[in-house]
């Protein structure tokens, strides 16, 4: 698996900079441009996840799986969709922004995995560093690799846990992933505000 270059302090502070201010503006209902400063490989395609957290609780996660369009500008948008469309949640509030965190996950390009059966998943499985999309019959899910820590026990993570709330949040019976699932999977940087 291709792994991504991590970005430089530079970097990781104007994105979440910029996730911050597209939220903002969505509150304020202004448009603003991308600045003109913006760092170059920003303006490369990428893919990410833009999660919001109040209070160590989720408030809102949208993002995309494929790198379709500049990097900055999948920010931008995916933003605005975690604080307003996540359909899970109601639309942010500007008496909520001081309290909101914000985390990105830019994401390599997801690779189908290969295995037999349920054991050589779980065997082929790298936890924390994978993150997985799993689909049946139309149906499909991911969870990011930082959904990991919700799986840890001690130093140990509960795969068959993980992979159990993959397919219950697919819409998928519980043990679907035994029974054979496609199994994409990726890695993630990930950025948060406070680091």
């Amino acid at each position: 698996m291709r792994k991504l270059k991590d970005f430089s302090k530079v970097q990781k502070e104007f994105m979440v900079k910029i996730a911050r201010e597209a939220i903002e503006d969505g509150i304020m209902h202004t448009k603003k441009e991308t600045p003109p400063r913006c760092p170059e490989r920003l303006l490369e395609n990428g893919a990410c996840f833009v999660s919001l957290h109040m209070k160590d609780n989720l408030r809102g996660c949208i993002g995309s799986l494929e790198a379709h369009e500049p990097l900055i500008k999948n920010i931008i948008r995916n933003a605005k969709n975690a604080a307003f469309h996540d359909p899970r949640f109601m639309a942010l509030q500007k008496d909520e922004m001081e309290d909101v965190n914000i985390e990105i996950s830019i994401l390599t390009k997801p690779e189908k995995m290969d295995y037999i059966g349920g054991r050589d998943l779980i065997r082929k499985l790298k936890a924390p560093e994978h993150g997985v999309i799993l689909s049946k019959g139309g149906r499909s899910a991911t969870f990011l690799p930082v959904v990991w820590e919700h799986f840890k026990e001690g130093k140990n993570y509960d795969k068959i846990g993980f992979l159990t709330e993959l397919c219950m949040k697919a819409g998928l019976n519980p043990d679907d992933w035994e029974k054979g699932c496609d199994i994409e999977i990726y890695q993630a940087i990930l950025v948060k505000e406070n680091d």
